[in-house]
């Protein structure tokens, strides 16, 4: 057995210690190495300790083969991609030859000099000036190896690296990611002085206005913090009076640790963690995790990300209003975590480490789960040490994680207890702990939110912890839907604190095919194992452009809620941790159908965090209809992550009673029935619509299967009859599937108005009728539209249990801009209670009963054969459909089936609009 295939974590590895900011001279080995591709360990030459590399190629570092053109990436999210045979991995194996010369700087004399990579997938061994150093694994952590006998300063050196797609290794690396290889993270060669501190874990905790410091290094110095005229020793606890540390307010003190060898610049935040009856505090405030589940991607690169790409996704988490992250399922680039620091996110810091794909305590004959087995016990605990280690000094970091979906075992507790060995003062998680035996915190995944509260509302189950979902919210393709449900549960049961959406980012990598770019996933590459665009099921697209889910998230963790408050007026309650509202400045804005009337700024005293207050309004005229008033809170003044101005919290509040509109009465309209449907004006071919392009959470669940079986995908229009009937010209259709004993029996009655047609619509459902349909509405065609302007919710897409984010007015977009780019492309678009709208020429108004629309340059059926979105060619015409109702989207893809209420039960329906020109 090689070290390929070995239990064991490394060979000739340094310990594990702090990722420090200090004045080590260093020498950077990002850039250009000679690369060579082996097409598995024994094609490999064995010329590392001489290599030539004349005839090489050059490849990157930060960065991954796969993604230069060597070989290809495959996605899987539990299989594994090879036999389950640990810890042997196939023969064919592609191993990557890094090879890479260096001048080794003359003032490194008297240095320890020492290699250190910050990740490298999945295992690698190293060479230098030809004598073999050591092999490490663990691809999210680092490994350093000391070449201080190897190299001579004043001379260069020569460092090789063979590194392994396959190994023992990835048996506990299956994280539901791209499967992508290589020098990923930098590489450097420091010079560690002597007397220089090269490890260092900085205390600092905080009660009551006042903030403890002990900072404990490897070699004696002293600590000095000026702006809180500290000066300390190295090992002694000293207090003073500071601000602490929240990601609310992330309060960051600079300070210096000196020693006779160098300095090392020390970042501070003061802050306790601590749970306290059964909840979850900082500095003895309740935390409501209002985060998201964050893989390192972007879809060029990888997992090679840039620190602008951190700071990015940090903005992007700050603007949203997310106040933490978990690092699924593995620790993050350090610089991530400083960031985190700076910006304010709290950060469940996780182990790299999952093993799904052996199922959860199998039982013989089934082969152990790796955290059952004890010869991985080395490894694992290895893992969580050196995360531990790695990560010790950030503030942010409030809870450690064993990892994601290996089931239980021991191995598992011996992580826990290594952790705690090394750092008491953080809990731990793991969410399949399922009945709490050893955890500090209590976790599930995908709970419904009665779920949810039947643990809120019970403080005898699971040791009384807190509890928090480390995975909710599914947002893959169209959705997540039903979040307000568990906001509601957050904010009624203490214990119940919150959660972590999945995920952050689509990781479609950006390719072609047939010539056309796209953002591909599983199967994309011709992989024989995959699981498809499971892999898509981000918050934001694959560029980090917003998702709808991404806005409505937004929304739904406002820390501000503006409602009405039942007599005309307005409260809001301030959900905020720690801060009160001085920071924002309050406008009121009043519209009438659509058109801005007043606009000005409130004067609102600072709220305290957990109070609610009623808003002192100006009065206003609300004898028009449509009157719309509408809250919102802006920043101030400018922060480090947003300008002034930017939204923090809206709310919306209809001023005047609605009245129920009456159609219009007249003479019978001219109007034509034919096969593909009814026609009048521009309107052509106009038919009932059951069916929507399936979305993911109607797909995985099987639930767009049982509407197959229903026929609703493929229903078939009759012509009843047509003809003058009681002053209107009525139009009786039958729409049914074929082999199926249920149909939807629709009168269409049109009028003639002014400028156009009158339509009252009644749909009855007949026979042996599915319990559920996806729509119900009319579709028809109109010539090529340019520009749609219209009168309801928006201004991006909402449907029956995504409408938090969607406000109600008067909105323009090309029908281009309509559509939501999902990465597979499926139903999108769709504006829930619209009032009108016009369609270049064509006007269209709900008389009564509002309804939805969607408006796009190809038909459904186009949208649901295509499998990437370049696969979408407009047509000549444009397509529209108005919606009675539709199925909301829910989370069923990974998560809760769709609740009763958010379906469209088949039911007798009715609509009623104009159609003018």
């Amino acid at each position: 057995m090689t070290y390929v295939e070995d239990f064991a974590p490394g060979a000739n590895v340094l310990p594990p210690r702090a990722w420090l900011d200090d004045d080590a001279a260093r020498v950077a080995l990002s850039g250009d190495w000679s690369f060579r591709l082996s097409p598995s360990v024994a094609d490999a030459p064995d010329d590392l300790k001489d290599p030539d590399t004349s005839g090489w190629d050059t490849l990157a570092v930060p960065g991954h083969w796969q993604l230069s053109g060597y070989g290809a990436p495959a996605y899987t999210n539990i299989v594994y991609p090879f036999p389950l045979d640990p810890p042997y991995v196939p023969t064919d194996n592609p191993t990557g030859d890094y090879v890479r010369t260096v001048a080794v700087p003359a003032d490194f004399a008297g240095s320890r000099i020492v290699l250190r990579f910050e990740g490298v997938d999945s295992r690698f061994a190293v060479w230098v000036n030809g004598t073999f150093v050591g092999w490490s694994s663990g691809s999210r952590l680092p490994s350093e190896f000391d070449l201080t006998s190897l190299v001579t300063p004043g001379s260069e050196a020569q460092i090789a690296v063979r590194v392994h797609q396959w190994s023992a290794g990835s048996y506990v690396e299956d994280q539901d990611m791209w499967w992508l290889s290589g020098i990923f993270r930098e590489v450097n060669l420091l010079a560690l002085r002597p007397g220089a501190a090269s490890d260092v874990f900085v205390h600092s905790s905080y009660a009551d206005g006042v903030g403890t410091l002990r900072v404990d290094a490897d070699v004696a110095g002293t600590v000095d913090v000026p702006e809180l005229g500290l000066s300390v020793p190295t090992g002694v606890a000293v207090t003073a009076p500071v601000e602490p540390w929240s990601a609310e307010s992330p309060r960051l003190y600079d300070g210096v640790l000196r020693t006779d060898g160098g300095e090392v610049r020390l970042r501070i935040g003061f802050r306790t963690v601590a749970i306290v009856d059964g909840v979850f505090t900082v500095n003895g405030n309740r935390v409501l995790f209002n985060g998201v589940n964050r893989h390192e991607f972007h879809p060029d690169r990888g997992r090679a990300l840039t620190e602008q790409d951190m700071l990015d996704d940090v903005l992007i988490m700050k603007r949203a209003g997310m106040n933490s992250v978990r690092t699924s399922h593995y620790p993050p680039h350090p610089y991530f975590l400083s960031l985190c620091d700076e910006y304010g996110l709290y950060v469940v810091d996780e182990c790299d480490l999952e093993t799904h794909g052996f199922g959860y305590e199998p039982q013989p004959p089934n082969l152990p789960n790796p955290v059952m087995d004890p010869r991985w016990r080395d490894d694992l605990v290895t893992r969580m040490q050196r995360m531990v280690q790695r990560d010790k000094n950030h503030p942010s970091i409030v809870i450690w994680s064993l990892g994601n979906e290996c089931g239980m075992g021991e191995n598992l507790k011996a992580m826990y207890d290594a952790a705690k060995a090394i750092d008491p003062s953080r809990p731990v998680h793991y969410e399949r702990d399922t009945e709490a035996e050893f955890v500090d915190i209590y976790s599930r995944m995908y709970t419904d939110p009665a779920g949810c509260a039947e643990i809120g509302a019970d403080t005898s189950k699971y040791r009384n912890l807190p509890f928090i979902l480390c995975e909710y919210g599914h947002a893959m393709g169209n959705g997540p839907g039903g979040l307000l449900d568990y906001r509601e549960v957050f904010e009624k049961y203490p214990r119940c604190q919150g959660g972590f959406i999945w995920e952050f980012i689509d990781h479609g990598l950006r390719t072609t095919i047939d010539g056309r770019e796209v953002y591909a996933y599983g199967g994309d590459f011709g992989e024989p194992i995959h699981d498809g665009n499971f892999v898509c099921d981000g918050l934001l697209f694959p560029d980090r452009t917003p998702s709808p889910g991404m806005l409505e998230f937004s929304k739904v963790i406002e820390p501000l809620r503006i409602v009405a408050d039942g007599n005309g007026g307005v409260t809001v309650t301030n959900h905020y941790e720690v801060l009160d509202t001085s920071h924002l400045t309050f406008r009121v804005a009043v519209e009438v159908e659509g058109e801005q009337v007043s606009s000005e700024v409130l004067a609102v005293p600072a709220i305290a965090p957990g109070e609610t207050v009623s808003l002192d309004l100006p009065s206003f005229d609300v004898s028009q209809p449509e009157t719309w008033l509408t809250v919102s809170a802006e920043l101030a003044e400018s922060t480090s992550w947003a300008d002034a101005g930017h939204r923090i919290a809206w709310g919306q509040v209809r001023l005047d009673e609605p009245v129920a509109a009456v159609p219009a009465g007249g003479s019978p309209a001219e109007v034509s029935a034919g096969v593909q449907g009814i026609s009048f004006g521009t309107v052509s071919n106009a038919r009932l619509e059951v069916w929507r392009a399936p979305i993911d959470n109607d797909v995985q669940p099987g639930v767009a299967d049982a509407w197959r079986e229903e026929g609703l995908h493929r229903v078939q229009h009759r012509v009843v009859s047509a003809g003058e009937r009681d002053g209107a010209w009525e139009v009786v259709t039958r729409t049914a599937p074929p082999a199926l004993q249920w149909g939807l029996r629709s009168t269409w009655r049109f009028v003639a108005v002014e400028g156009g047609v009158q339509l009252e619509l009644t749909v009855v459902p007949e026979g042996q009728f599915p319990e559920v349909l996806p729509r119900l509405g009319i579709t028809f065609e109109v010539p090529k539209v340019d520009r749609v302007e219209w009168f309801g919710t928006g201004p991006n897409e909402a449907y029956v249990d995504t409408r938090e984010a969607a406000a109600v007015g008067k909105y323009t977009s090309t029908v281009a801009d309509l559509q939501t780019p999902y990465v597979r492309p499926q139903e999108n678009g769709h504006r829930i209670d619209t009032r009108w709208a016009t369609l270049d020429t064509l006007r269209i108004e709900a008389i009564g009963t509002l309804f939805g629309l969607t408006a796009r340059d190809w038909t459904t059926q186009d949208l649901e054969s295509a499998t990437h979105t370049a696969d979408l060619t407009p047509r000549d015409a444009t397509f529209v459909t108005l919606d009675i109702a539709q199925t909301g989207v829910g989370t069923a893809a990974c998560g809760p089936a769709l609740p009763d209420r958010d379906k469209l039960h088949t039911a007798p329906a009715t609509l009623a609009l104009r159609f003018t020109q």
